[in-house]
């Protein structure tokens, strides 16, 4: 009989850093370089990891972070944003200057709390949930062509935790994103 987590593991943080510009930058891109500079890139995100979040999956131009428990305080989650765009800045202009190419890309990260679970196939596990969903849905915005920036939804803000203190709070309505507007977020930049 299989192990279920308890209620209180089940509620935790989902953390997607993700890379804009991905698209168009694969399409246009020899791929042996597109591949070294991705490959780079996010292997910057992963080691920016201060707060001991696990790692779902990567999703080509994105990783998916998640913890469930000793949750980082909205500060904290900030100080983490903070230190994966720094490095992977770093990163850009190191391959940037090293391949004497300009790299169109950028970052965003979407913070999000609330139930979610994991199962197993083979050697792959996944997470499991309307959370995971809504957190994917969140990534698909109108703010998407300004990056770098941060959302954060309403639940993981109201979960915690202190309230931020650097924040713009500005709630999207987003007409054209089915569980966006029954999600909201602040944005911080």
């Amino acid at each position: 009989m299989m192990k279920e987590q308890s209620i209180q593991d089940k509620k935790g943080i989902l953390m997607i850093p993700d890379i804009s510009g991905f698209t168009d930058f694969v399409i246009n891109s020899d791929i042996s370089v597109g591949k070294y500079i991705t490959e780079n890139l996010i292997k910057s995100i992963i080691n920016s990891n201060i707060f001991g979040f696990e790692i779902s999956e990567i999703e080509g131009d994105a990783v998916l972070f998640y913890k469930y428990r000793n949750l980082p305080t909205f500060q904290e989650t900030l100080i983490q944003i903070e230190q994966t765009y720094s490095e992977f800045q770093k990163e850009l202009r190191r391959l940037s200057k090293k391949l004497a190419l300009e790299i169109p890309l950028s970052l965003k990260t979407i913070v999000h709390y609330g139930e979610f679970t994991k199962y197993r196939i083979g050697k792959f596990e996944k997470l499991y949930g309307a959370t995971v969903v809504e957190a994917h849905k969140m990534l698909k915005n109108r703010i998407a062509q300004y990056p770098p920036y941060a959302l954060f939804s309403d639940t993981f803000v109201r979960a915690n935790f202190d309230q931020p203190e650097r924040s713009m709070v500005q709630y999207d309505a987003c007409e054209d994103c089915k569980y966006l507007p029954e999600i909201g977020y602040i944005h911080y930049l």
